[in-house]
C-alpha cells in the first residue's frame, strides 16, 4: 500500500487526510469504505496536479497518483469478485435522529436498468403510515432507471381493527402499479420475523426495522414531511450483501 506524504498546502493536505485514512482501512479489510476515501483522495490529488508548476513535483505526484488508482482498482476488482462469490457485505449505521437516508438516498447504488424483479420481505405493513412507506419505495422503484416488472410483498396480517385499512390500502397500491405495468404479488404470512428486499441484479439488503425507520414528523408543514432525506430517523442497521441468484418467497 502507498504512503500519503505530500505537501503542506490545503488541497495537498485535504489529500493526504483523506489518503490517510484509505490506507488505514485498507489494512483493516474494510474495502469498500477504503475503496471510496482512495477515490476521493485521487480526485484532491489530479486538483493539486494541475496547480502545480514544478515539473520535478508534477512527476512525483504523477508517480503517487499511479500508485493509488492501481490498488483502487485492485480493490475494485476484489470487491467485484467477491459479489461473483456471493461474500460481498457492507454495514450502514443509521443513528438516532440522523438524516439523510431517504429510500432513493439508500438504495439508488443498487437499482439499475438490470432490475425488473423485487421481493420485500416486512412483517410491518399494516398501519397507514407504514403503508405509505411502501407506497413511497414503489414509488422509487419506477421513478429510478430499473425496469420493475413484479413485486413481491410478504407481509403479516393485522388481527386488529385496521386489517380491512390494510387490505384496501395495499389493493389500491396493486390497482395503482398495475396501471404502470408492474404486478404487485402480496402474501400473508402470521411466523414472518425478518425483514429482508432482494432485487433479481443480486443485492440483497437487510435493514434492522424495515422500511419503517422513520420518525413521525414534528407536524404536517415542517421540513422532513414531504422530503425523507430531511426526516429524522431511529437509529437502525443496514446490512447490503450481494449474491448471484435471488431466490422467490
Amino acid at each position: 500500500m502507498a504512503k500519503s506524504g505530500l505537501g503542506q498546502d490545503p488541497q495537498s493536505t485535504a489529500a493526504a487526510t483523506v489518503l490517510k485514512r484509505a490506507v488505514e482501512l485498507d489494512s483493516e479489510s474494510r474495502y469498500p469504505q477504503a475503496l471510496v476515501c482512495y477515490q476521493e483522495g485521487i480526485d484532491l490529488l489530479l486538483q493539486v496536479l494541475k496547480g502545480t508548476k514544478d515539473n520535478t513535483k508534477r512527476c512525483n505526484l504523477r508517480e503517487k497518483i499511479s500508485k493509488y488508482m492501481d490498488r483502487a482498482e485492485n480493490i475494485k476488482e476484489h470487491l467485484e469478485q467477491e459479489k461473483e462469490d456471493g461474500k460481498y457485505h457492507k454495514q450502514i449505521k443509521i443513528e438516532e435522529n440522523a438524516t439523510g437516508f431517504s429510500y432513493e438516498s439508500l438504495f439508488r447504488e443498487y437499482l439499475n436498468e438490470t432490475v425488473t424483479e423485487v421481493w420485500i420481505e416486512d412483517p410491518y405493513i399494516r398501519h397507514t403510515h407504514q403503508l405509505y412507506n411502501f407506497l413511497r419505495f414503489c414509488e422509487m422503484l419506477i421513478k429510478r432507471p430499473c425496469k420493475v416488472k413484479t413485486i413481491h410483498l410478504l407481509t403479516s396480517l393485522d388481527e386488529g381493527t385496521e386489517q380491512v385499512q390494510q387490505s384496501r390500502g395495499l389493493q389500491e397500491i396493486e390497482e395503482s402499479l398495475r396501471s404502470h405495468g408492474v404486478l404487485l404479488e402480496v402474501q400473508y404470512s402470521s411466523s414472518i420475523h425478518d425483514r429482508e428486499i432482494r432485487f433479481n441484479n443480486g443485492w440483497m439488503i437487510k435493514i434492522g426495522r424495515g422500511l419503517d425507520y422513520f420518525k413521525k414528523p414534528q407536524s404536517r408543514f415542517s421540513l422532513g414531511y414531504c422530503d425523507f432525506d430531511l426526516r429524522p430517523c431511529h437509529e437502525t442497521t443496514v446490512d447490503i450483501f450481494h449474491k448471484k441468484h435471488t431466490k422467490n418467497i
